[in-house]
């Protein structure tokens, strides 16, 4: 609850509401307003001016973080408008590079030096320590330069600049039994000094009691490039999502006038194509300010002239794909259904080649490209689609399957490059761009679809917000300056 403005009708409010901001899931937020006429706890003594629904996202998506919604909720009445703004909460986000050297540390192992590495503990609110870092070994020398690393702040520190972070000294063994040199303690705020006369840290060891070595913090640079600022280009208009859809209609679906195709239109219920779009459709469009979305289908011989086609507009015009809105689409993909006819092979590279197209004009950060393709089964053109994504994977573009069906879909774990990274022809692909998933891992026994819809959604856009990261990082593109950078979206309102 917010406070209370006294005799006004265009309050700007104060206080703001601090809340968890999940890219992949949809938070949905009611607003209500009310007139204050007492001192009254009970918030129905009080008069109601109007409400509005809304998502997270959508205040997040939208230009400046800055959402326009009209109050309603008193019929006959205009209730006046609410203006919800949102920002991200800084420090806790950062990311930190830094590299540390030793100088004459002691000689452990009996036919050489030591073969040291450096362990890194936060400091927990209990007085206990948790392991957030541990560098690689230098062999051989008393006098190590580690390479550089890095680490997210909230690792570190848990955001806490001023938090104790305590650093372990050993000596590597073969065997495990590594040999304790000695310890030191330091801050992320003492850390980020760099190099200087005050980032020179004693290293004690407990049952001696005595300064036994000197370890120097040589450089520290520090940047702000992570899953929330990459989130916080395109939610704020830095970096526009644009999604495209790509439906199967080959054969191997059913006629879909009978309930046994995964194509069928029942009066009832949605088919599992038609919930998968809606689950993923309805998060993502928050975040592209259009709303407009281009779909197609594949694998359909199309009228009047029986022509196959791979990467048909579902709205049939040939020049503007776009359907409004993810219902839009829905009902694009219905009417397809009653004039093409399923047919196939099931080829995915066309219609991924037509959306890197796209996404090849423009690679400046401000767009990137999101695919989402459902199918039912084997992929005909893997090496084409295979060579698809390798190109792919140097653009602006992310790629969503979802497999519907009873199938086997082995082939499209090639394409998630999750363990082994997909190449074609020699070249790998430059980053993982492919999330594949089975519809039926996500399905609710109970029968629920809209739990099944939040698990399916959940899980094929949590890998999106990195995919971007790593675009952004290979074209050393930097966020430009940004409302802040944090896990936390601060919500806050006026009328």
């Amino acid at each position: 609850m917010t406070e209370v403005i006294d005799n006004t009708r265009n309050p700007d409010f104060v206080r703001k509401f601090v809340l968890d901001f999940f890219f992949e899931e949809k938070q949905n937020l009611r607003f209500d307003v009310y007139n204050v006429d007492s001192r009254s706890c009970n918030i129905s003594k009080h008069d109601f001016l109007g409400q509005t629904f809304c998502t997270l996202g959508e205040i997040i998506g939208s230009r400046g973080g800055r959402l326009e919604k009209t109050l309603s909720g008193i019929p006959g009445k205009k209730c006046g408008i609410i203006i919800l703004t949102a920002e991200e909460l800084s420090n806790c986000r950062d990311i930190a590079t830094m590299q540390l050297c030793a100088n004459k540390l002691d000689k452990k192992d009996f036919f050489g030096k030591s073969d040291p590495f450096l362990v890194f503990y936060r400091s927990n609110e209990d007085g206990t320590f948790t392991i957030c870092h541990k560098t690689e070994v230098i062999k051989n020398t008393l006098n190590p330069v580690w390479q550089p690393f890095t680490i997210p702040v909230r690792a570190l520190c848990n955001g806490d600049y001023d938090r104790t972070v305590k650093v372990d000294v050993y000596d590597w063994d073969r065997d495990g039994s590594h040999d304790f040199i000695g310890e030191f303690t330091t801050s992320y705020r003492e850390l980020s000094r760099g190099q200087n006369q005050f980032n020179v840290y004693e290293v004690r060891h407990e049952s001696k009691g005595v300064v036994k070595n000197r370890i120097q913090k040589c450089d520290a640079l520090f940047f702000a490039l992570s899953f929330t600022l990459i989130v916080l280009y395109f939610v704020c208009n830095r970096t526009q999502l644009n999604f495209t859809v790509a439906i199967d209609f080959t054969a191997s679906n059913g006629n879909p006038s009978q309930p046994t195709s995964l194509h069928y239109m029942s009066p009832y219920q949605m088919n599992a194509y038609a919930m998968a779009l809606k689950a993923v459709g309805e998060i993502i469009q928050d975040y592209d300010s259009d709303k407009l979305f281009p779909a197609y289908g594949f694998g359909a011989k199309l009228p009047p002239d029986g022509k196959i086609s791979h990467a048909f507009p579902l709205n049939g015009d040939s020049d503007n794909s776009n359907c409004v809105g993810i219902e839009g689409v829905l009902e694009a993909y219905f009417q397809s259904l009653r004039t093409v006819q399923l047919y196939g092979p099931t080829n995915f590279a066309p219609v991924i080649n037509k959306v890197a197209n796209c996404a090849a004009e423009i690679t400046d950060g401000s767009q990137y490209f999101v695919l989402l393709m459902i199918t039912d089964g084997v992929i005909s053109d893997m090496v084409q689609t295979k060579e698809a994504v390798v190109n792919a994977a140097s653009l602006p573009m992310s790629i969503i399957i979802v497999g519907v069906g009873p199938a086997e879909f082995d082939a499209m774990e090639e394409l998630d490059g999750d363990e082994v990274r997909v190449s074609s022809r020699g070249r790998l692909a430059e980053r993982d761009i492919v999330q594949f998933v089975p519809f039926r891992d996500y399905i609710d026994r109970s029968g629920n679809q809209v739990l099944s819809m939040a698990r399916l959604a959940k899980d094929v856009l949590a890998e999106i917000p990195d995919q971007v990261v790593s675009f952004m990082k290979s074209r050393g593109i930097e966020p430009r300056p940004a409302l802040s950078s944090s896990p936390l979206a601060e919500v806050h309102q006026h009328m």
